[in-house]
This record gives structure tokens, C-alpha cells and sequence, in this order.
């Protein structure tokens, strides 16, 4: 039994919308996609090829043969159907503060059945980006449906090499499923141990007790050597700026937070080098990412621009700041406001420290001028529509508009050859440098911990554990 500790231990309906990597870890063993994430492109998985019209709309999937669920049922094109269905209902794809993310693509596609291997699926907007959101629409076996409904998470049936066989609130195990079309994983059965503490994350690894440690202190964890696993995690930490009043619906002044931010002395300064700096809207491990130096400080020029609109005698902004999620939140915000005073911006800090209210207070776009958020989603796409574009005004929207940028969405959106489609996406990165929707500061660095010493082991680009390919790490017997 190959036996990982980690700091929360969650498993909700699959068909909700999370980018917690300690929730993937879990679905994306038990659970199969259509395609999976490989770098920034995308390889089959239970779908063995697909093909895209020239508009972006009619996607069509051809599924491997003799697929079945856990529970002995077949995984052909009806099943598939009925997930992305479920999927794209109003109460499902919930995530913290936004509900029915998945509609927004999904909702109201025709499903067609070509034969019980092949699967049309016809949009009702084009979305040459729809893989993003198909590697996390995981397939649940139909027979798992009313469970499902009825708050039943232990009720998880899929496809993956692993099933499950014990869900508390402390453990999460999954045994092994033999013949899996992806190959046979290097360990018999994983367990998923709740251990919320780091240092005793990683004292149980040290001693043995644990094969991996997800997690750990970025300093502390230096001590395992050869154990120890560095690796930057998409997730971009920004403040919201309100673009819909006061000050910051100028773009002077929006440009010239940006410009003021020495963001190589936050990272040291807040996380002691656990990050790197973002000088874009994306991490670098984004399709379409683009190059180049992106934001770069120069308060001679922040100064200027404040001067030109009007605040060359100084400027208070107010910034709502939760507690945790992320935990330097308040930390963060002091540090940000030393550097601001620099160029003559003066911070009044409001703190919030129940974080689902206030995530509904910035979906709601109740925030003053500026808050601490993060971005997670690993779709450029979606962070675009979604964040961005103001014809959407989605739920983390607040009130930014660039026609040139919600020009080059247009575009991307039904333009399927990737190469051409990562331009655009890059040329609008290009512009909201110019043009800030969101003051961004940097990426995390995250550190997990495995027994023995793999010199070869990399994480997957969204930061969650791929347990599949785990390499061997022997068995322990556990009596708990």
C-alpha cells in the first residue's frame, strides 16, 4: 500500500468545477476523461482520436473498445453523453463563490450518438479550447448518478485504474484495477491520509510511514535531499482591480500599479523565495503563455502616469484582504503597501476572515478598489472569457473592458489550428500588460516529498499528483 499524506482530504460530486490538487489527485485516479493534459497540448485517453469543424462547434469523439465502469457496465458513447450532460446542469460545476461553471460550454449542446463508439457533440457557441474543459469532465458511471445526488460522495464509479474501496474523513483508499487501457500503475493500492500539520507531513515521510508528503514547508522540506520535489504551481496570485469605479477604472492608474511592484522583493519578502514572479495573466505552464519580460517595475514611470491622472499629490486606495486562500494574504498586502508609498499610494486595508463570504462579496463585485484573489483555472481560454471579457461579465469580473483584447478572444475561440490559436492568445497577453485587468504578482512554488530517490519525476503542469505514474514505491502494511 503506497500511503500519501496531505494537508486536506476532500471528495465531492466529480462533476463539480475544483482545481484543488488534493481533490484531482483522487478523481484523476478513479476517474477517466476524454483526453488528458500533457504539457500545454493534449493525448487520448478514453477517447482514442476526435476531430473539430472548421467553426469550432461540432467536436466528434471516437472512444476505445471494452472500456467498462468499476461496476461492470460498459463506458461507451451513451455513458460519455450522460456525464457531460450532467455536467452541464444548472446545479452542478459548482465551484467557491460561482455556480454551473461548465454550463457556460456545455449548456445546451446536442449529444449524438453515432454508434456506441462515437460521440458528436455540437456547441451552441464555437470553443476551440473545449479540451480544457473536457480533461476535467471526468466519467462517472451512470449507476453512481442518484448517490451522487443525494450527497452520497462516497458513491464514486469510474473507469480509471483504480477504485475505490474506503472513503472517512481521515483516509481515502483505491485498489488497483487490472487491464486499464492506460497501463498498469507501478502500485498495487494508494491511500490518502488527512494530515493537515507540515512538519508532521513530513516527519512521517522521514520516518517511513508515508511514501509521499504533498505539501511541505518550502524551507523545512530542504532537509529530505534527494526526496524532495520543487515545482511551480499554475495558480496566479493577483489582486482584482475594480475597473467599474473609482480610481482604477482609469487605465493610467491600473498601468501604474503595475509598474510600481517590485515583484522579485515580494517573493522574497512574502514567501522567502517559495514563488516566481508573474509578469503576465498566466503561468508560464499556460497554452499560450508567451514570452518575453512581461511586467517589469519602473516608479519614475508609475509616478508620471499617476501625475497624468490627476493623483500627483497622492492616492488612498481601499483593498480587501481575507485571511487565508492564500494564507500570506495579510502579509502580502502590508508588503504591497510599503511599495506603493514609493510612488505615493497609500493602502487602508479592510480584512475579511470568512473566505466563502468573501468570495461571494467579490462574485457579487461588491470589493473597494482592489482585492487579494487568485487564479486557478488552467485554461487560457476560460481565464479570458470568463475573468476578462466584459460581454461575459462572469462571476470574477470586475468591470475591465478592452475591445482589442475581447477582439483577439473572438478570434481565438474559433481558431482550432493550436499554433495559430497560442499566438493570439499570446498577443492578448501582450496587451494586458498594457492594459492591467488585474495587478499580478507571482506563482507559488510547491514542494512534494516521495521516499527513495527519483531523479525522473516530474509533476503535471496543473499541479495535482498523478498517482498512475508513480514510480514504485513499495508496499506498507497499514493498520489503520
Amino acid at each position: 500500500m503506497t500511503l500519501i499524506a496531505q494537508s486536506r482530504l476532500k471528495l465531492g460530486d466529480p462533476h463539480d468545477c475544483t482545481d484543488a490538487n488534493d481533490e484531482l489527485t483522487v478523481l484523476h485516479a478513479i476517474y477517466d476523461t476524454l483526453v488528458k493534459r500533457e504539457g500545454q497540448g493534449f493525448v487520448p485517453a478514453l477517447a482514442r482520436e476526435w476531430t473539430v469543424s472548421e467553426d469550432a462547434r461540432t467536436w466528434t469523439f471516437t472512444l476505445r473498445s471494452n472500456v467498462q465502469f468499476h461496476d461492470g457496465t460498459p463506458c461507451d458513447a451513451a455513458a460519455v453523453a450522460a456525464s457531460l450532460e450532467r455536467m452541464a446542469r444548472e446545479d452542478k460545476g459548482y465551484t467557491l463563490g460561482a455556480p454551473a461553471v461548465w454550463r457556460q460550454f456545455l449548456g445546451g449542446a446536442a449529444f449524438e450518438m453515432l454508434d456506441p463508439l462515437r460521440l458528436r457533440i455540437t456547441l451552441t457557441a464555437p470553443m476551440a479550447d473545449l479540451l480544457d474543459v473536457l480533461e476535467q469532465g471526468f466519467i462517472v458511471s451512470p449507476s453512481a448518478f442518484e448517490g451522487l445526488d443525494a450527497g452520497d460522495y462516497s458513491r464514486q464509479i469510474g473507469s480509471g485504474p483504480y477504485r475505490i474501496a474506503q472513503v472517512t474523513a481521515e483516509r481515502i483508499t483505491a485498489t488497483l484495477v487490472e487491464g486499464h487501457f492506460g497501463g498498469t500503475p507501478a502500485n498495487s493500492s494508494v491511500t490518502w491520509l488527512l494530515e493537515p500539520d507540515a512538519a508532521t507531513r513530513q516527519a512521517m515521510l522521514e520516518s517511513g510511514k508515508v511514501q509521499v508528503a504533498n505539501d511541505l514547508d518550502f524551507v523545512a522540506s530542504r532537509a529530505l535531499g534527494a526526496m524532495r520535489h520543487e515545482f511551480l504551481s499554475p495558480v496566479a496570485i493577483i489582486y482584482l482591480l475594480n475597473a467599474s469605479r473609482g480610481p482604477l477604472a482609469d487605465a493610467r492608474v491600473r498601468r501604474a500599479l503595475s509598474l510600481a511592484v517590485d515583484r522579485d522583493a515580494i517573493v522574497e519578502t512574502v514567501t522567502h523565495g517559495a514563488a516566481r514572479p508573474l509578469r503576465g495573466f498566466i503561468s508560464p505552464n499556460h497554452f499560450g503563455a508567451g514570452q518575453g519580460a512581461g511586467a517589469q517595475m519602473n516608479r519614475e514611470k508609475a509616478r508620471a502616469l499617476l501625475t497624468e491622472a490627476g493623483h500627483g499629490d497622492g492616492l488612498v486606495l481601499e483593498v480587501d484582504c481575507p485571511t487565508r486562500l492564500p494564507d500570506e494574504a495579510e502579509r502580502l498586502t502590508a508588503a504591497l503597501g510599503l511599495q506603493l508609498e514609493t510612488v505615493g499610494i497609500t493602502l487602508k486595508t479592510h480584512v475579511h476572515p470568512e473566505r466563502e463570504d468573501y468570495a461571494h462579496m467579490v462574485r457579487r463585485k461588491e470589493i473597494h478598489d482592489l482585492c487579494i484573489f487568485d487564479s486557478s483555472p488552467m485554461s487560457t481560454y476560460r481565464v479570458l472569457y470568463e475573468k476578462i471579457d466584459s460581454r461575459v461579465a462572469g462571476s470574477w469580473w470586475q468591470g475591465y473592458a478592452n475591445p482589442a483584447v475581447e477582439s483577439l478572444i473572438d478570434r481565438g475561440r474559433v481558431t482550432t489550428d493550436r499554433a495559430a490559436r497560442a499566438e493570439i492568445w499570446r498577443q492578448a497577453y501582450v496587451l494586458l500588460q498594457e492594459d492591467p485587468a488585474w495587478l499580478t504578482l507571482y506563482n507559488p512554488l510547491r514542494v512534494i516529498g516521495i521516499a527513495g530517490e527519483h531523479p525522473d519525476f516530474a509533476m503535471p503542469a496543473n499541479g495535482a499528483l498523478d498517482v498512475r505514474r508513480l514510480p514504485p514505491l513499495g508496499e506498507t502494511t497499514d493498520a489503520g
